[in-house]
């Protein structure tokens, strides 16, 4: 008897915290979040365009609550992977109302987990208020478009919306290998695998060593994480087929600088070819809050892989992509700065927020004519 009583309290207390978990992540909805933050010691936090927010209506979290709140999402496998590791990565849904990325971690030996909003609509890219130009990374037949800023940013967002736009017009088979999938395909005129580091694939190499035999005709790589990962995907993208992926760089020089350096001396020389003759575009993004701080708008710079582009990154002359962007804007080319000009102009940015996120201050200042 003492035993089913303290089973029923245990189901309750799963139940209470269930129902807390539930509440924080509505909460996110509810507010225009884009991410929660849970941590031992403080109220729970919300980020609502960019700007951290205490949710003081919700108590201050406790370790071994919130080790309960957590762990009653997590599978069996999960937990065992998240002891080992020390680390883990997944996916948690709402049904019928939202999808999060969630990132468990430990810190001074509590638990604690960040929730990434993924809205259950895929944007086009026009919402997205992103540069028209971008479009046309989504008709090519094959080459490597890279997408890179720092993180949340909205790299995988625009990602969503390059497959979506292929998904919708083009026959195509598309393999995406993430970690973990975040936006969720329907097979439209696509049709569409989406496959998980940790659930449906070991690790983002083991994935990519099969996924030529796949038959793709467009690969997503969540992100190029490591020499085998860039070394499979410029394979691939020499081979006929269209490879979309993320980095972590801050602009189109560094993150062709970044792709080389990954590799030995002594194939850098063979890499760059291979790169020059592979590489289509590099989309570089940033998010600013708006004017009246209501909102969020996009930052772009875009290089579109020209003749001369392919032969700088072939001769090693990456300072000179940022010159050739400035004056390639016949070919939808941008430098960050114009974009931050342009958003400065139309009253959708501060001068002060365009000038802590410009390239060169100087040179800003010259575009928007102070």
């Amino acid at each position: 008897m003492e035993s089913t009583r303290s089973t029923s309290l245990k189901d309750q207390e799963s139940r209470a915290l269930a129902a807390t978990l539930t509440g924080l992540l509505r909460t996110v909805i509810e507010r225009g979040g884009s991410d929660l933050h849970l941590t031992a010691g403080v109220n729970p936090i919300v980020r609502v365009n960019g700007k951290l927010i205490r949710l003081e209506d919700f108590p201050v979290m406790e370790d071994e609550d919130l080790r309960k709140m957590i762990y009653s999402i997590l599978t069996s496998r999960q937990r065992e992977k998240l002891e080992e590791s020390l680390e883990l990565d997944l996916s948690y849904g709402l049904p019928g109302e939202a999808r999060f990325r969630v990132n468990v971690f430990f810190q001074r030996d509590s638990i604690g987990a960040a929730f990434r909003l993924i809205p259950v609509v895929i944007r086009s890219l026009e919402e997205l208020m992103l540069p028209k130009q971008i479009a046309g990374f989504a008709e090519l037949a094959r080459g490597l478009v890279l997408v890179t800023g720092p993180t949340g940013q909205g790299k995988t967002t625009t990602l969503a919306a390059l497959v979506d736009l292929i998904n919708v017009n083009r026959a195509e088979h598309v393999v995406t290998i993430e970690d973990p999938i975040e936006f969720l395909h329907s097979h439209k005129k696509a049709i569409i695998n989406q496959r998980e580091v940790g659930t449906d694939t070991h690790s983002f190499t083991d994935a990519l060593k099969h996924v030529l035999r796949q038959d793709p005709d467009v690969i997503l790589i969540g992100e190029m994480r490591d020499l085998e990962t860039i070394a499979v995907a410029l394979t691939a993208a020499e081979t006929g087929h269209l490879v979309f992926a993320t980095l972590h760089t801050l602009d189109a020089a560094q993150t062709v600088d970044r792709v080389i350096d990954v590799f030995p001396p002594n194939q850098q020389e063979q890499v760059r070819i291979q790169l020059a003759g592979a590489l289509q575009g590099i989309v570089t993004q940033q998010l600013l809050p708006t004017r009246d701080s209501t909102a969020r708008v996009p930052a772009v710079e875009v290089l579109i892989a020209t003749p001369a582009v392919r032969n700088i990154i072939r001769e090693g002359k990456t300072h000179q992509i940022y010159s050739i962007i400035q004056a390639g804007g016949q070919f939808g080319m941008q430098t960050m700065d114009q974009s931050l000009a342009n958003l400065y102009k139309a009253g959708k940015i501060a001068v002060d927020v365009a000038l802590e996120r410009c390239h060169d201050s100087v040179a800003f200042k010259q575009l928007i004519g102070t």
